[in-house]
C-alpha cells in the first residue's frame, strides 16, 4: 500500500482493463462498498453502493458488441496520506449509441477519488461527464473535440 501515484495509476489501469474486458467482478473489486458514482446518465443523485454501481456497469457493458474501446489521456494524480484524487480524459470507442449518432468515438471526462482502507486503495467516488456547450438555442454535448 505504497503512498505514491504509481499505486493509484495501477488501480486506474486495472479499472480500465476490467472495463475493456467487461469483467464485472474484477471491476467491482476496485470500488468501496459505499461508492457514490455520478455518471452521464440519470439518476441525478448518482448510483450509491456496489449493487447500484454494478447494475449501471452491466447496463453500460451491454452498449458494446465486443470489448469496450477505452483509452486514458491527460491523467493527473494527487496523493496524500489515505486519500487520492485523479482526473483524466477517456476516449470511448465502440458504443452502439454513439454509432447511431454517427460518431465512432467520444471524449468523456472522469474524476476518481480513492481512499486507502484496510483492503488497500479503493475507489470511493467517481464522476463521469461529457462537456456541454451552452448557446442561445439551448445547448449541445461536445464529445468529438480532441484535447
Amino acid at each position: 500500500m505504497a503512498l505514491t501515484p504509481s499505486a493509484i495509476t495501477a488501480l486506474l489501469d486495472s479499472r480500465v482493463e476490467a472495463c475493456r474486458a467487461k469483467n464485472i467482478e474484477r471491476l467491482m473489486s476496485l470500488y468501496s462498498p459505499d461508492i457514490v458514482y455520478f455518471d452521464c446518465v440519470p439518476p441525478l443523485q448518482g448510483f450509491v453502493g456496489t449493487d447500484a454501481v454494478r447494475r449501471n456497469f452491466l447496463r453500460w457493458f451491454d452498449e458494446y458488441e465486443g470489448p469496450i474501446g477505452l483509452e486514458t489521456r491527460a491523467l493527473d494524480i494527487a496523493v496524500s496520506d489515505n486519500v487520492a484524487f485523479a482526473h483524466m480524459l477517456h476516449l470511448d470507442k465502440g458504443n452502439r449509441h454513439l454509432a447511431r449518432a454517427g460518431l465512432r468515438e467520444a471524449w468523456i471526462r472522469s474524476t476518481v477519488c480513492c481512499r486507502r482502507l484496510d483492503a488497500g486503495w479503493l475507489i470511493t467516488h467517481e464522476h463521469v461527464s461529457w462537456p456541454f456547450e451552452f448557446n442561445k438555442e439551448g445547448g449541445r454535448v461536445v464529445m468529438t473535440r480532441a484535447p
